[in-house]
């Protein structure tokens, strides 16, 4: 992870990676990363990628996208899992990650 501040945790027998503490994807598997990205976001992954991208509700609650690492092009994963450190980053190391990335962070395609 190059991400500023991440690392990877266990999480009830599977990988985490956080940021502060605060989980942005997990790894259930060997094929699967499921990243905790906004729920516009899960579902503009869905409806551009349905071969590699399905939604995971938690209970009622739209919680991740769940993304086959087969079927995913390596920028789409890194796309999702930016978004979703972002998105659980402070505002201040998010903003320092934005400002250092050529042409700012970007929403996932």
């Amino acid at each position: 992870m190059s991400l500023p501040e991440a690392g990877e945790e266990d999480h009830h027998g599977m990988a985490s990676f956080r940021v502060r503490g605060r989980i942005f994807a997990t790894v259930p598997d060997s094929t699967h990363v499921r990243v905790m990205v906004d729920e516009m976001d899960i579902r503009a992954a869905v409806a551009a990628h349905p071969r590699a991208c399905v939604e995971f509700h938690w209970g009622e609650r739209l919680a991740c996208v769940v993304v086959d690492l087969d079927r995913a092009t390596p920028r789409l994963v890194q796309e999702l899992i930016t978004a979703a450190w972002s998105r659980k980053a402070p505002r201040t190391l998010a903003r320092q990650l934005a400002s250092s990335t050529p042409g700012g962070s970007r929403r996932p395609r």
